[in-house]
């Protein structure tokens, strides 16, 4: 209550400046902010990457895998596309469950089943099938998986059939060696992450989202606590480049001393390997080429970390505490050389060889930081500072308001009380009314409740067509009626301040965007720089046509359409206006069905985070553009 009442907050020198002049600072702090985020791309302000777990080490000496072991993987490759095109849409996992038991290992199966919730009475089955090498040296305390999600020819993704080979000749190898300290898992998945997020669910006897929607099963084995994990997509024999990926849900990043030792690795074998597809190898290159492809590296890592989906089965690892990458191997078209599966299986070895000699869980290095480069990386502590130039400029512009309101009171009549002069001319009855509606109204729009009524009204359309036309039908009803029954409800008032909804508004998405930082900075520093400019611009009186059209511009169901139109075009350029207004149109709606049931079966917040944090933010915004003022009257009084 102190900066409430206190009739001296506000008169320093220091504060006059800050207050007089904070659209200036304002400007200046979101351009440092852009300007701080370059440069951070620069390889002055990143580190070498290096490993700070010494026992990481052994793994790089040189490897036993030898060319020996060619013959069996060319003999389960062509056993596999046999098996794989005799069952085109299908899994064969007889032929799994036999090639695991051949293999020596102890066989399991595992049924889970989803009950999908975005469709009354449908239901979808899978099957994985994993093998478990137990270790000589310990007591099955600990485990390593290597993993490889089943695609069958059907599948409109790459086929993952020569990384399926790649480990039954790792499991073939690895069974001779008698140096296991750690059980080692080879799992094959079904239906790509479903699968994944099914048997981790089982493996750990917990439910990760929405209670009754993934039925994960029960596991008949189990082997020691996870400490890593590798997940393989090996498309083709003959190999181009290997892509290191690590993005888990919700943003999660693995730790980075797993990520130096894959492309240390890559580096030993002579494998040409990138990140996020983009080759970050800076020898040969100039100054300013490797500065360009530094910058769009980083670029690219922070709009794939914003959408906080896996891009990859390693992604569901993240949460539960176990380091997990995936390698994806691409393949090489035209003449030339080629990375040999060879090359590729010395790596894994490689990578179970070192986390083989881990002594306890991954700790030591960064879990939180942004990749320039494959041998670069910037900490948390030099791009934070980004984000919180961003949100400074919301806090500055709160304090600046709530200071010249105290002010402009205290001047028009300073014999009534303070706290009783500020009670009676801030409405709060009306602002508690408009925050917590506006945040009732995100709670009721959740996957859990909105989609099924919106399946249920229309349900002659596709799913995505449903979600689309209730959240859009929603977004426009409450743009159009929103100000009309604002001014119908409050015309009686005559208090011309609506300053606290305006202070508070800027302090919640403030706190709101740092706290999403936290754990995605990407998502976080995204949002701030689309808001933060209107967020500031906006006054709690008199505001022009112009400022509540760039309002409804940035409303989070227009960010996704401006979004998913970008992507369009980029994926189809050369598609008509009308061609490309439907795709856009149709991808959105996809996109929505997609969040939600990410959100009830995966626990991914993204869509939480729209419903919950900026609609609620947006629409007391927008609340605030449309309130009943006479601010200018009463000055004129004043004067």
């Amino acid at each position: 209550m102190g900066l409430l009442t206190d009739p001296s907050v506000g008169h320093g020198a220091l504060t006059s400046i800050f207050v007089r002049h904070h659209y200036r600072f304002s400007v200046v702090m979101y351009i440092a902010s852009i300007i701080l985020f370059c440069v951070l791309a620069h390889n002055s302000f990143s580190s070498q990457t290096y490993f700070s777990e010494n026992a990481l080490l052994p793994g790089l000496v040189k490897g036993q895998l030898s060319d020996s072991t060619g013959t069996s993987f060319k003999n389960h490759y062509r056993e596999l596309k046999a098996e794989a095109y005799h069952m085109e849409n299908e899994t064969p996992h007889s032929y799994l469950i036999s090639k695991f038991k051949n293999l020596r290992l102890e066989t399991y199966s595992h049924n889970y089943t989803l009950n999908y919730p975005l469709k009354k009475n449908t239901k979808y089955s899978g099957r994985n099938v994993y093998g478990i090498l137990r270790a000589p040296r310990s007591a099955s305390t600990e485990s390593i998986v290597l993993s490889v999600p089943y695609r069958a020819p059907m599948s409109i993704f790459p086929s993952t059939l020569p990384g399926l080979a790649i480990m039954f000749q790792i499991a073939q190898f690895f069974r001779q060696q008698k140096y296991w300290a750690k059980d080692i898992i080879f799992l094959v998945t079904e239906h790509e992450q479903l699968g994944m997020q099914a048997w981790l669910e089982a493996y750990h006897g917990t439910c990760c989202g929405s209670l009754g929607i993934l039925d994960a099963g029960k596991l008949n084995g189990r082997a020691g606590a996870i400490q890593a994990a590798l997940n393989l997509e090996i498309h083709s024999e003959k190999i181009d480049h290997v892509d290191v990926k690590l993005f888990g849900l919700n943003g999660q990043l693995p730790n980075l001393d797993l990520v130096n030792l894959a492309h240390r690795l890559c580096n030993k074998e002579s494998i040409r390997h990138t990140f996020n597809n983009k080759d970050g190898g800076a020898i040969g290159r100039a100054k300013a080429t490797n500065y360009k492809t530094n910058l769009s590296t980083m670029i690219s890592m922070v709009l794939t970390q914003a959408t906080g989906v896996p891009d990859g089965n390693h992604g569901l690892f993240h949460r539960f505490g176990i380091e997990a990458i995936t390698l994806e191997g691409h393949e090489k078209k035209g003449r030339g050389d080629y990375i040999s599966v060879l090359q590729v299986g010395r790596v894994i070895e490689g990578m179970f060889r070192s986390l083989n000699n881990l002594l306890e869980r991954f700790h030591q290095s960064f879990f939180f930081y942004l990749l320039p480069s494959t041998d670069r990386y910037v900490s948390i502590g030099l791009y934070m500072p980004c984000l919180v130039l961003l949100v400074g400029a919301l806090f500055l512009k709160a304090f600046s308001t709530w200071i010249q309101h105290s002010s402009n009171q205290q001047s028009s009549d300073s014999s009534k009380d303070d706290t009783v002069f500020i009670h009676e001319n801030l409405n709060i009855g009306v602002v508690s009314v408009i925050i917590l509606g506006s945040h009732v109204f995100g709670l009721v729009l959740l996957p859990n409740f909105a989609p099924k009524y919106f399946t249920y009204f229309w349900n002659g359309v596709s799913t995505h067509h449903a979600m689309l036309f209730g959240y859009g039908c929603v977004s426009v009803l409450t743009v159009g009626l929103l100000p009309i029954i604002m001014k119908k409800m409050l015309s009686s008032l005559k208090t011309p301040h609506w300053v606290l909804l305006h202070v508070i508004c800027l302090l919640e998405l403030g706190i709101g965007l740092l706290c999403v930082a936290m754990h995605n900075f990407s998502l976080g520093y995204i949002t701030a720089l689309i808001y933060i400019i209107p967020a500031v611009c906006t006054k709690s009186s008199n505001n022009r046509m112009l400022m509540k059209f760039f309002w409804v511009l940035v409303h989070p169901m227009c960010l996704l359409f401006w979004a998913t139109a970008y992507f369009t075009y980029n994926a189809y350029p050369e598609f008509t206006i009308s061609e490309y207004f439907d795709k856009t149109i149709d991808a959105s709606g996809q996109w929505i069905a997609l969040s939600a049931v990410d959100n009830m079966v995966y626990g991914n917040w993204a869509f939480s985070v729209a419903v919950l944090l900026l609609l609620p933010v947006w629409l007391s915004f927008w609340c605030l553009l449309f309130l009943p003022t006479d601010f200018h009257k009463d000055k004129a009084k004043m004067e």
